[in-house]
């Protein structure tokens, strides 16, 4: 007898926030979860072993559809930023999905974890008219044995014409203190920085630091980025694949204050650091697909 199904289903919950909007609970046998919500296709929380909360989300986060909640995973399609008639950060954040019951298959070595929802989007009716493309938005979120949240993205263009579009998922960050963390892994990488209208400069530093209010988009950067958290000893390992950039935010005083959805003194306690598809837009022809995969990890450190 095949006990997989059963033994999946215990590891996989539905269940309703007080919204009425289902949220997916998955665990591992070890204590980790994931909880992903429908609104917006969003990771809600990340909690490892211990059931420390790995995201931020702000105290002040509109929960109620259809606004963006500020914190977990949102994800920013089909743009990133603010341009064009669309809503900032495009519309998928603000959306209902819906469980894929029937997704195509994935590639066998791609997803080994039992632990898994599918989610689909397909376009509303207003979303076609302010973005006028037939697509299929395939996602699915997964909780391995050893406690990794992994992200696969897969988008179809169902159009009888091309479309293109740019994707982050914006991983907010729980941390100890803004000024203990250092990012590995955008040394001598060119950058747009969207304090100074998109200008472009090079990393000119081994590591991150951060003193003041960042908001860059780091170019072509390699599969694997770290964030170390001196304070709490443990460093998120993002790896990806099919996101060539990099998005590091973080509001600083200023900013925070400024923002009704965020508490003035929470900058501290969260990073921003997003795989992304940004200054080159993904292009697909009629029928064809992009996939994008993002794999984040936590690790004791010194």
């Amino acid at each position: 007898m095949d006990h997989s199904g059963t033994e999946r289903a215990a590891l996989v919950e539905v269940t309703k926030d007080k919204f009425g909007i289902d949220q997916v609970l998955l665990r591992n046998t070890r204590g980790a979860s994931v909880r992903v919500s429908l609104h917006g296709g969003q990771v809600r929380s990340w909690r490892n072993e211990r059931g420390e909360e790995l995201l931020f989300t702000s105290s002040k986060a509109n929960l109620k559809p259809p606004n963006p909640v500020r914190g977990g995973i949102p994800i920013c399609f089909p743009q990133f930023g603010n341009r064009g008639t669309l809503e900032q950060h495009g519309f998928a954040r603000n959306r209902i999905w819906v469980i894929d019951d029937n997704p195509p298959p994935l590639h066998p070595n791609e997803s080994n974890s039992k632990t898994f929802i599918d989610l689909l989007l397909k376009p509303y009716e207003d979303d076609l008219k302010i973005w006028p493309h037939s697509f299929e938005f395939r996602l699915r979120v997964a909780l391995t044995a050893e406690g990794n949240l992994t992200m696969i993205s897969r988008v179809r263009n169902i159009n009888c014409k091309p479309f293109s579009f740019s994707i982050a998922y914006h991983t907010y960050f729980s941390i100890s203190d803004i000024s203990e963390v250092r990012i590995e892994g955008l040394e001598t990488l060119d950058y747009l920085d969207n304090l100074c209208k998109r200008e472009r400069f090079t990393e000119q530093g081994d590591a991150l630091t951060f003193e003041f209010e960042v908001d860059r988009v780091y170019l072509s950067s390699s599969d694997v980025v770290a964030v170390f958290d001196h304070e709490k000893k443990r460093t998120f390992i993002i790896k990806k694949e099919g996101l060539p950039d990099v998005v590091v935010w973080n509001p600083w005083e200023k900013k925070a204050k400024a923002l009704a959805d965020f508490g003035d003194e929470e900058y501290k306690q969260m990073l921003c650091v997003d795989g992304a598809a940004i200054e080159k837009p993904i292009t697909l022809k009629p029928g064809e697909e992009w996939k994008g995969r993002l794999e984040l990890a936590v690790v004791p450190s010194s």
